[in-house]
């Protein structure tokens, strides 16, 4: 490679950075060079003020400098992301999650992501006040999974089992259910059942709930005694559901407007359990891919009570088959959240098409699963009171001739219309552009508007 040498950005001159180092082409060099002039721009960004406290000059600084790195680290990355990822998997030896990787990066190249520390800081603020260092994580795993070998060999590291759910398969085995703080699975016959449990919030989704929810859903796929597997939302204990089930909220927007929801959960939620209901378990001796590959996969179920919102109607359609109530509703409010409704872009148009899919998304339109776009979706809708019978029922008709050719025509639809490698390309441009939405203003701006978040509890 040529080496070159950038010249001294406008906003670099306004901050008074030195210019970006050149690509020379030898690793080393370049990580020593570059990581020298990072580690300076946030020694220089750490003697500002805090955010809320800085003077317009100083807000003027900050942004010049946070956005000439910025521009910096995605040059690195395009020359070195492959060789970096190389490095810290092994060269593919190893499989190592996204939430292990950023902070892997980060040691192995200082200043090109955040630093735990860094982000636990941040962690403390609220979303209006933090300055969005992990923006970077997803300059990072934009590059990763723009490489074909990388961003597969990632997608696969996502689909194996979390090491939780292989410590309780015992229990599972024994007990026939396991019941974690936030979800629980349990073995019905022939059926896992996977329950989400957020009542206080409605089933709602964050960061305290993504590893217990990944957990359950990979114990069912897991459980040998189970050929089919059922999602649905647990009872709630107070309010106006008091008693009843819903099925789930989506985000819970109260957490990302005080902080509380780190941007790396949109790719453990999206890359993790949302991808194994559509995919199954990877092995770790195969590629999870659907013309080579191997999975352990089985039928989900999906029984929506009530109602299936934003990152609920994602799971839908992503599940084989959906039972709604019929006062049951889907939205998909991302316009008035300020975020990417994670793989519902790319999967929705294959149920309701392109024009149905921009209403849901764009122009904040409600899907009642009783209605002509609704049953595109859902498979059966049912009196509210008959959920139950026609789960069961279902269960047993997918199950009483055998499901030995579910993995085969899973595999075989998804070919068509999404396999692994389309995936994967989706979710590279998904990683960068969901970290500026998740630290956009007008994402603060639409959670004050919309949803009144500065006057809600945590």
């Amino acid at each position: 490679m040529v080496a070159t040498k950038s010249a001294l950005t406008p906003l670099a001159q306004s901050s008074g950075a030195a210019a970006w180092p050149g690509i020379s082409g030898n690793y080393a060099a370049d990580v020593r060079a570059f990581s020298q002039y990072w580690c300076c721009a946030l020694e220089k960004f750490d003697g500002l003020p805090a955010r809320r406290d800085r003077s317009e000059e100083q807000k003027a600084s900050a942004i010049a400098i946070i956005e000439d790195a910025r521009k910096s680290r995605s040059r690195f990355l395009s020359a070195h992301a492959v060789r970096l990822y190389r490095e810290l998997t092994n060269d593919l030896g190893r499989f190592r999650r996204v939430e292990d990787l950023a902070y892997a990066a980060a040691e192995a190249v200082p200043g090109l992501c955040p630093t735990r520390e860094r982000v636990a800081g941040e962690s403390t603020l609220v979303q209006a006040d933090k300055d969005g260092h992990e923006v970077d994580q997803g300059l990072f795993f934009n590059a990763v999974l723009a490489d074909r070998e990388c961003g597969l060999h990632l997608c696969h590291a996502m689909l194996l089992p979390r090491k939780e759910a292989v410590d309780r398969l015992e229990q599972l085995r024994k007990e026939g259910r396991v019941e974690l703080e936030h979800a629980a699975v349990e073995r019905q016959g022939k059926a896992s059942f996977v329950y989400l449990k957020n009542s206080r919030y409605l089933n709602a989704e964050d960061d305290s709930t993504v590893a217990d929810v990944e957990t359950a859903v990979d114990l069912a796929l897991l459980d040998p005694e189970t050929s089919v597997c059922v999602l649905r939302g647990g009872k709630i204990d107070n309010g106006k559901h008091a008693g009843q089930r819903v099925f789930c909220t989506g985000i819970n927007l109260t957490h990302i407007y005080y902080g509380r929801l780190s941007y790396l959960w949109y790719l453990i939620r999206d890359l993790g359990f949302i991808n194994k209901f559509y995919r199954g378990l990877a092995v770790p001796d195969a590629p999870p891919d659907e013309m080579i590959g191997d999975s352990i996969e089985k039928p989900w179920i999906a029984a929506i009570d009530k109602f299936a919102i934003g990152g609920g109607c994602q799971y839908i359609l992503s599940t084989d088959y959906n039972i709604a109530g019929k006062d049951a509703y889907m939205t998909l409010p991302a316009r008035k959240e300020g975020i990417i409704p994670g793989i519902a872009n790319m999967r929705m148009p294959r149920f309701v098409g392109d024009r149905a899919t921009r209403q849901a998304i764009m122009a904040d339109m409600r899907i009642d699963c009783d209605s002509h776009t609704g049953r595109q979706i859902c498979d059966l809708i049912v009196e509210p009171d008959a959920m139950d019978a026609a789960i069961y029922d279902t269960v047993d008709r997918l199950t009483n001739s055998g499901v030995v050719s579910a993995s085969g025509n899973r595999r075989a639809m998804r070919i068509a219309a999404e396999p692994l490698d389309l995936f994967r390309t989706y979710m590279a441009v998904y990683a960068r552009e969901q970290a500026y939405c998740h630290f956009s203003p007008a994402l603060i701006n639409n959670l004050e508007r919309f949803w009144n978040a500065q006057s809600r509890k945590v």
